[in-house]
């Protein structure tokens, strides 16, 4: 069976608060070595952050956001012409990012935070990952609650979808992520991770972003620092409900996983 590989994206995060690497990336000099060792290692993208959206994170102000992450994504466009991706939800980051360099806008509020957010996507030719979040990182885990999960985020999705392309955004540059962790329980999180071909189905690509997430945690009782294995599994397990992005913060372990995986799904 062929199906277009699967692309890795490697996470840089410019925070001193992320919950699994906070602040090992955090100066200038580090957080460009750790981009050169994301596209060594194999990343197809880099998606750089620069305000942590760890449950019960607070906001960071926009002069701090743009001191954070701008710099580095002028440099990696120097040096590399590997797509960038923004992860925020502030208009004006978004913006000032595209100006240096970066291709696609990743908001994990699905342009639900800043009302300016649209005029951004219409004034570009950036791609745009519209994420589920049941409310925000401050309160998402107090107490998270579907009636189906999936069916719930199936609805979100299509909504949302409607109302962008209703917007004059090309369908085709939309990326859909469920947001493993983001307002959901370990069970939820189970019920998309297994039903994640339902996502697929609907016709654009999806994105998997599980990687050293809480729940891997609470089912093995392993450390942050510790679930990159994990992380390697879900996404070779995820190759066969034909997942397009998968944003992980070790690349080679899932690069390996992901290429037999692949292997296995194409054999005879």
């Amino acid at each position: 069976m062929n199906r277009p590989a699967i692309k890795i994206m490697g996470i840089l995060n410019v925070t001193p608060d992320s919950f699994s690497d906070g602040g090992s990336f955090y100066s200038f000099d580090l957080a460009v070595a750790h981009a050169e060792k994301l596209i060594a290692d194999g990343a197809d993208i880099i998606d750089i952050g620069g305000e942590s959206t760890r449950p019960f994170a607070k906001p960071v102000s926009l002069d701090n956001e743009l001191q954070r992450t701008i710099p580095i994504i002028e440099a990696i466009r120097r040096r590399h012409s590997i797509p960038i991706s923004i992860d925020t939800v502030k208009a004006e980051v978004a913006r000032r990012a595209l100006a240096a360099g970066a291709d696609i806008i990743n908001d994990i509020s699905a342009l639900r935070h800043d009302p300016d957010m649209l005029d951004v996507v219409q004034n570009s030719a950036a791609a745009v990952i519209v994420m589920h979040m049941q409310g925000t990182p401050a309160d998402m885990q107090v107490n998270p609650i579907y009636d189906d999960v999936v069916g719930d985020l199936l609805e979100f999705f299509q909504e949302r979808v409607a109302w962008l392309t209703a917007s004059g955004v090309d369908r085709k540059r939309l990326i859909l992520d469920p947001g493993i962790g983001f307002g959901k329980t370990v069970d939820h999180n189970l019920s998309i991770l297994k039903h994640l071909s339902r996502f697929t189905a609907l016709g654009l690509p999806v994105l998997l972003a599980h990687s050293r997430k809480r729940f891997l945690g609470e089912l093995t009782g392993l450390a942050a620092s510790q679930r990159d294995q994990l992380t390697a599994v879900v996404s070779a397990l995820s190759v066969n409900h034909g997942i397009s992005y998968l944003r992980v913060h070790d690349v080679t372990s899932t690069r390996l996983a992901v290429r037999l995986a692949e292997a296995i799904a194409q054999a005879d």
